[in-house]
């Protein structure tokens, strides 16, 4: 593909582009980084709280609510509310549950629906470019990226216009969450407080927030530094990377390399031994009549600059990508 086109796959993204590739790498290379003072005080807050709050009153009861209330964010919100119907639209649900899935991604404490799509368009589509900013590309060492995306934001000098579709900009509820989505912990933990006491809410909210922010930028950091390729994007500044190890703590988000390779997915281990929970709920989901139209790799258009390396060749061949 020609160094001065873009890949006819950004032809329909939400980030609104020109033609002058030269120029649209500059719309998300030059900015300067600047510290956030309400990200780095949620987090910081959150994660002081859950040390010494959850230290004080320690109880099995309160680590089994921070176990199960963290794994049920993490899967029904983050990954399957917020990730794979919100950003992708991986798949089709009542619109009761899909404002059920994503007011449970409101819960891992990352930001609002409308926030956490301008933010993950933003960075993916800066990857798919030539080059991108050392923030989007998650280039700097371990605690450089750490300092960064915890506690700081990107502030690009021109950055590109992000239209999102009617069905999330214009969503009444969703715009509801946008404006609130801080204050429904605070609810959270008032329920928490009045049916277990203060080890409740340092476990069941301070402690799942302080994981779900603090995983949410380990995982990434690994995903696009450390773990195997199986497919390359051919000219893109940033590749995905496989990292078995998380492939349950992540339901299945850490099998990044399948997701740069088939963003639209809505299953993400595509391949034997690839462990994916999110798509094993959307599976017993589907099976009960909530969910239909999943997407697979099969199902998404044809992308000229994706590449199968050689490496992935003991894997199952790409055409079995994935009947189920």
């Amino acid at each position: 593909m020609p160094a001065d086109e873009l890949p006819p796959s950004l032809g329909a993204h939400r980030v609104q582009t020109s033609k002058d590739v030269a120029a649209i790498v500059r719309s998300v290379s030059q900015g300067r980084v600047h510290w956030e003072p309400v990200r780095s005080l949620w987090f910081s807050g959150m994660a002081l709280a859950a040390v010494v709050g959850g230290a004080l009153t320690f109880s099995w009861a309160a680590f089994a609510l921070f176990v199960g209330s963290t794994v049920t964010v993490l899967l029904l919100g983050h990954s399957l509310g917020m990730h794979r119907k919100l950003v992708h639209d991986g798949f089709q649900c009542p619109r009761w549950l899909e404002y059920l899935l994503v007011w449970c991604g409101t819960q891992v404490g990352l930001a609002g629906p409308l926030s956490m799509v301008r933010t993950h368009d933003l960075r993916d589509f800066a990857q798919r470019l030539p080059d991108c900013h050392d923030f989007l590309a998650h280039r700097r060492s371990f605690l450089v990226d750490a300092w960064w995306q915890l506690h700081c934001e990107l502030r690009l000098e021109h950055p590109p216009r992000i239209e999102l579709e009617s069905r999330i900009s214009g969503d009444v509820f969703l715009r509801f969450l946008e404006r609130s989505w801080m204050w429904h912990h605070l609810g959270v933990a008032l329920l928490l407080l009045a049916v277990g006491g203060w080890g409740f809410v340092f476990w069941g909210v301070c402690a799942r927030v302080t994981a779900g922010v603090f995983g949410h930028w380990l995982v990434g950091y690994f995903a696009h530094n450390h773990g195997h390729m199986q497919h390359e994007v051919v000219g893109a500044a940033v590749q995905g990377r496989n990292v078995p190890l998380f492939s349950l703590l992540t339901m299945g988000e850490c099998w990044h390399n399948n997701h740069h390779a088939f963003p639209g997915s809505s299953r993400l281990g595509l391949y034997p031994g690839e462990w994916d929970p999110g798509w094993w709920a959307l599976c017993g989901l589907r099976r009960i009549g909530l969910v239909s139209g999943l997407r697979l790799p099969v199902d998404l258009p044809y992308r000229p600059e994706l590449r199968r390396l050689p490496a992935g060749d003991h894997h199952c061949p790409p055409k079995v990508l994935l009947a189920e």
